[in-house]
């Protein structure tokens, strides 16, 4: 099977941003970049189907990339049913699927579209979704590099392998953030938590992520790596981290359900979500 990105479009801002995205991930892996749109099953009024028609969505991004990018293979193509479903059987053994955050199917609001969270949730590849450009927001500040949330006591190394990898080709820095908390009983304690007890904890803390890494640092010993253990919340700590970053990788199995939502409604950063 052809190693190939897809990137799902429609007709929406969020979709163009995703597109242009999944462009340039493609230039940079040296692989085609296939631009699917899938039409809902019903009709459209006419009046929905302005500017182009359904059917002509894909292959106008497609040539709209092709003049901004002349270096880029590409193909576009258009389905009929329901998006989720049909991406997630088109992307099925893709490299990366790729889409906007929020697209036509977002509801007045919302902030992660229907499609973007059921791809999300149950991709069989990789998915990234891009917030696109969003007016009330200030400018973003200068690229933080690669960034990757790390469970210590459940490392999932599909999500490491793709961040490092990430952070190799774009020859970025990867910041490595490990959420930890107290131990209950100092948790459950009515007694402030002695500094020296926080410090010893944490050095512990530390040292389990130096030890969950060791075997990536060797596998990509070029990519200089920032280890950020810190007391908060998970989805505090990722968003804190992200800042600015060019992409935030998770793994499924450790950011589930209601983590993984939130995470997608607060980062500014494009999300990669890593299936086990």
């Amino acid at each position: 099977m052809q190693r190939v990105i897809i990137a799902g479009v429609d007709r929406s801002v969020c979709s163009r941003a995703a597109a242009e995205w999944a462009t340039r991930e493609a230039l940079l892996r040296g692989l085609p970049l296939r631009v699917v749109h899938v039409v809902p099953p019903a009709p459209l009024d006419p009046v929905e189907q302005w500017p182009y028609r359904p059917a002509a969505v894909a292959d106008h991004v497609e040539t709209e990339l092709v003049e901004r990018h002349p270096a880029l293979r590409v193909s576009g193509e258009s389905h009929t049913g329901m998006p989720a479903p049909v991406l997630r059987a088109v992307g099925a053994e893709a490299e990366l699927v790729v889409l906007g955050l929020r697209g036509e199917d977002g509801g007045a609001g919302s902030t992660v579209g229907a499609t973007a969270a059921a791809l999300a949730e149950g991709s069989a590849a990789p998915v990234v979704l891009v917030p696109g450009p969003l007016v009330d927001q200030p400018p973003p500040r200068p690229s933080a590099g690669v960034t990757v949330g790390v469970d210590v006591r459940d490392p999932f190394g599909g999500a490491l392998d793709f961040a490092f990898e990430a952070a190799r080709l774009r020859g970025a820095r990867l910041r490595a953030v490990y959420a930890w908390k107290l131990p209950a009983s100092a948790a459950a304690s009515p007694f402030p938590v002695l500094e020296e007890d926080r410090a010893t904890w944490e050095d512990q803390e530390v040292q389990l992520l130096s030890d969950v890494l060791q075997p990536w640092r060797a596998k990509y010993p070029d990519v200089d790596v920032l280890e950020d253990v810190m007391l908060f919340p998970p989805v505090e700590a990722l968003v804190h981290a992200s800042e600015g970053a060019e992409l935030v990788v998770v793994g499924r199995r450790s950011a589930p359900g209601a983590t993984l939502r939130e995470l997608l409604e607060r980062s500014r950063s494009p999300v990669a979500v890593v299936p086990a």
